[in-house]
């Protein structure tokens, strides 16, 4: 017959076991089996394909190489992960033993008259011990649910590489685009003085009115006041580009300034299916790690119910160093128990609160994913009829270059007025302006695709990768890493 010393222990042992709560496993929603306007195939893993080296721009690789270890928001992103790294640990050290020791030493003397006393000294201290055991899992789920919370930081640093890519992309091409659209404002500038010059000479030859004068001389100052508005644009975007590389605009302003054509993507996307998106989409993974840090809490919050037993002990020594010297030593040891009997629904609300929390997480990471096929089905649409708009755009920029040299040489002969030559000139400069904008857009929509399907963020490694080697060159010594 098993005694009840030994009975006790064994029966500790095995309660220690248990876990309350459910248990976590993969959520599941039904998606469709592909894209309205995508293909079958499945792409697999993309988060590694650097899809910005299609636009064949060596400043725009070169730039977004140079920032991806020193952007701001990265790095606050990988800072995250060493707050959640040490939630892991404090999540857990309450289910773990302790033991605090103190110690102590005085000396007393007193003296006057008879009763004079010689100097004595008395030395102390303490351990204490003390071991909650954690029968019914709190602290094990607490620990899961920080270990959750640590992947969804690791994932957070893959939305914040995301999301510079995105950026650093989109400003780049902007960039240019104001650029072009600069470039055609001075064309037209040059354009249009030609024109007035060739007013003037008909003005003094009476072939012209200074009615035709005004107007030439209205639509170049016309063109002339666009300019310093593209102009500011240009810089504007320049600057977000410094701010997204972590460094001050004048090391880069003058680089930017050179003159560069817009981006144009050479490669096809490949959209891959629905499915993929769980996978490569950091953001979807990160609301799939919150949900199961949001369950494990509920297993955290239901042992709380329960009974609690702390073991806890501690031992004294003393020693007085007189003219009798003594020693003393007092110790103690036992269990102690803790029963919720009454806290006013405390516990269990708290229990409520913790399933409406999952609940909550889950619908988050359903919405999440359902957006991410959003975005692809939206930037899906948008990009493949870019091209189409680009290609009319060229014919439109065609007719009425030739519609331009047709009706200045009229003039110049006398057949047509002048109004036929502003309005060709006129008609030219938004046929240019179109198309520059129609490829701005073509390039976003690539853009906006990529990252739509989770591409490039994995280029330079993982987040755990990324955050051993990444090390910020500007912390002030006193919050640096020991």
């Amino acid at each position: 017959m098993v005694s009840v010393r030994l009975a006790a222990p064994l029966a500790m042992l095995f309660l220690s076991g248990c876990v309350f709560g459910p248990e976590h496993s993969p959520p599941q929603t039904a998606l469709p089996a592909k894209f309205n306007e995508g293909g079958t195939k499945s792409d697999q893993d993309v988060t590694s394909v650097q899809w910005w080296t299609a636009f064949n721009d060596t400043r725009l690789n070169k730039l977004i190489n140079m920032g991806i270890n020193q952007n701001l928001d990265i790095l606050q992103a990988l800072e995250r992960i060493e707050q959640a790294r040490a939630s892991v640990v404090t999540s857990a050290a309450g289910g773990l033993p302790s033991l605090t020791g103190t110690a102590s030493e005085t000396g007393s003397q007193t003296n006057g008259g008879f009763n004079s006393q010689p100097r004595s000294w008395d030395s102390k201290g303490e351990l204490s011990a003390s071991w909650l055991l954690d029968l019914w899992g709190e602290y094990r789920r607490a620990k899961q649910s920080a270990k959750a919370s640590l992947d969804s930081a690791f994932a957070s640093v893959d939305t914040a590489r995301l999301t510079y890519l995105s950026d650093l992309a989109t400003a780049y091409i902007d960039a240019r685009y104001y650029q072009a659209r600069i470039a055609i404002a001075n064309e037209a500038v040059r354009s249009r003085r030609e024109t007035l010059s060739l007013t003037k000479l008909q003005l003094e030859a009476g072939a012209a009115s200074r009615l035709d004068v005004v107007q030439s001389e209205g639509l170049v100052n016309s063109t002339l006041a666009d300019i310093p508005g593209f102009e500011a644009s240009f810089y504007s975007n320049a600057y977000h580009i410094s701010t997204l590389l972590g460094m001050p605009a004048s090391t880069l302003i003058n680089d930017l300034k050179k003159s560069a054509p817009q981006p144009v993507a050479r490669h096809k996307v490949i959209s891959g299916i629905p499915a993929d998106l769980i996978r490569n989409r950091p953001d979807i993974r990160a609301a799939e790690r919150n949900l199961a840090s949001a369950v494990y809490d509920i297993g955290n919050a239901q042992a709380k119910l329960l009974p609690s037993i702390t073991l806890s002990g501690s031992i004294s020594p003393s020693y007085v160093h007189s003219s009798s010297h003594g020693t003393s030593n007092t110790w103690s040891f036992g269990p102690s128990l803790n029963l919720p009997i009454f806290d006013g629904g405390t516990l269990r609300a708290n229990v409520k609160n913790a399933q409406s929390v999952a609940r909550e997480k889950y619908l988050l990471w359903k919405q999440t994913v359902l957006n991410g096929v959003e975005d692809v089905e939206s930037a899906l649409a948008a990009y493949n009829r870019d091209a189409r708009a680009v290609a009319a755009n060229r014919a439109y920029v065609k007719s009425y270059k030739e519609a331009l040299e047709l009706s200045t040489a009229s003039y110049k002969d006398g057949a047509s007025s002048l109004l036929d030559v502003l309005d060709a000139q006129r008609s030219l400069t938004d046929a240019q302006a179109s198309l520059a904008t129609s490829i701005q857009q073509m390039a976003n929509d690539y853009v906006t695709l990529n990252v739509a399907i989770g591409g490039g963020y994995n280029f330079n490694g993982t987040a755990q990768q990324v955050e051993a080697k990444v090390k910020p060159a500007d912390i002030p010594p006193s919050l640096a890493k020991k």
